[in-house]
């Protein structure tokens, strides 16, 4: 079996991310699909969040909404191999239909090894944390403060971005050693189910 394949099956025993349950109200479930050298293999990842925004809001007004990811932890091990770190890591959070994107920030957020940054992209505030989080690591991923202008009417009603594996809203790169040889594997996916974070009603 060629490395790179190795590399992958040993990511399908689950990478999965020990979430504190008693920091989130939801807990996220991504399906996500690994690959390198034309294999690949599917796991899941769960992921705590918090979210906040107005019950209400004038049409033309301002709207805050607030998207808290809960601590994670990095497995240090996938199929008996050692998982060196998680690296380029990207969240979309699209921007919701009735409003207009005005502005987004950062708080928070520690041990990621790199200085996370937010951007608005096409239709998506984007959470990108450069990496790299060594295998065996805690971390939390910083506070996305998103500013919107409400429409004229209608809801304002929050979720995370992704689809499908052909339309993520999530990525990164795994590096998983194999054979004493450090192996990259891309990872992609997808909240499923993706729930409703949060609902702001216009008028």
């Amino acid at each position: 079996m060629k490395l790179a394949a190795i590399a992958v099956a040993a990511l399908v025993p689950t990478l999965l991310f020990a979430t504190t349950a008693s920091a989130a109200p939801q807990t996220i479930t991504y399906k996500l699909r690994a690959s390198a050298a034309g294999q690949s293999s599917d796991f899941t990842l769960d992921q705590g969040v918090d979210a906040s925004a107005p019950a209400t809001a004038a049409p033309g007004g301002a709207v805050k909404v607030t998207i808290d990811p809960a601590p994670n932890k990095i497995p240090s091990e996938a199929g008996g191999r050692q998982v060196r770190e998680i690296k380029g890591l990207a969240l979309k959070l699209p921007v919701p239909a009735n409003s207009t994107f005005t502005a987004a920030s950062l708080s928070g957020g520690s041990g990621l090894g790199g200085t996370p940054s937010v951007a608005l992209q096409g239709n998506d505030v984007v959470l990108t944390v450069p990496g790299p989080i060594k295998g065996g690591a805690d971390f939390e991923l910083p506070t996305v403060t998103i500013d919107l202008q409400a429409g004229s009417s209608g809801t304002i009603t929050t979720k995370l971005g992704g689809t499908s594996y052909d339309a993520p809203g999530l990525t990164f790169t795994a590096v998983v050693t194999v054979f004493g040889f450090p192996i990259d594997a891309a990872a992609k996916g997808y909240p499923d189910p993706n729930p409703v974070l949060t609902t702001t009603t216009i008028g």
